[in-house]
């Protein structure tokens, strides 16, 4: 198997280190290409109107002056001589649960080798700082070995909607042997953000930060927050579909179709 590792926070960073250690073990050939800095919340993005520049750093990894998105779409259109069976992403600092999947640059990697055909899942850290990274990562290529065992292996359906997959997985940050069983969960939802911050530049003019994460509205049982706050893996199949087709009836009528 060929596997193609990106990440949001940038090619030195911890988590993507301690998921390709891990990744190598199961024995496929894995090949990193990912940002040069931190692309946090850059979801889909992808650079239209500048150069992207590919260097390989010290580690050996490659890594690109552009988005997650960006890493992903060269590699797969240009850089890769041969086509990645599975796209991995993280693995992130931090959760990307609920509205936050929105705005990952870590779910937006993973997302782009999904558009182009490639199974792809999506890993992250529920709490920020790396705490327990090593046993995330063991977790990860455990979820990685059986993708490919149960899910890779098998002859693509003829339903194209159901091929490939999109995963978006959330691991708590505890010891291996504490960490839950995989529960397969819906996305919760968040109130608002907090208010913006305003701040005066040096120069006189005003500043915009965008506030923090509002805090969880729907951590129901089935949801992504619930299960990790249980010690559990939450593993959130996802597709890129937004047509909101139980609306489509009222709307139809609405412009007298």
């Amino acid at each position: 198997m060929n596997i193609l590792l990106s990440n949001d926070d940038g090619y030195t960073a911890p988590g993507l280190n301690a998921l390709y250690k891990a990744l190598v073990t199961l024995g496929h050939e894995v090949t990193v290409i990912a940002p040069e800095h931190n692309n946090s919340a850059k979801s889909n993005s992808i650079t239209l109107n500048s150069p992207l520049y590919v260097h390989e750093g010290a580690n050996g990894f490659r890594y690109v002056n552009g988005t997650p998105a960006d890493c992903v779409h060269i590699a797969l259109t240009g850089l890769l001589k041969t086509k990645p069976d599975l796209v991995v992403s993280g693995i992130n600092n931090g959760a990307n649960m609920g509205d936050d999947t929105i705005y990952s640059g870590t779910v937006g990697a993973a997302m782009e080798g999904y558009l182009f055909g490639i199974p792809a899942v999506a890993f992250s850290q529920v709490d920020k700082d790396w705490a327990h990274i090593d046993d995330a990562a063991r977790k990860a290529a455990d979820i990685v070995a059986q993708l490919i065992a149960n899910e890779l292996q098998q002859p693509v359906p003829d339903d194209h909607m159901h091929w490939p997959w999109l995963l978006n997985v959330n691991i708590p940050n505890l010891p291996y042997e504490d960490i839950g069983p995989v529960e397969v969960t819906r996305l919760g939802r968040r109130h608002a953000a907090q208010p913006v911050i305003e701040q005066a530049s040096p120069r006189g003019e005003t500043m915009y930060w965008i506030g923090a994460a509002g805090p969880v509205k729907d951590a129901e049982p089935g949801t992504d927050f619930y299960a990790t706050s249980q010690g559990r893996v939450a593993v959130t199949p996802l597709h890129v579909d937004l047509a909101h087709h139980k609306a489509m009836p009222k709307w139809r009528a609405s412009f007298g179709e």
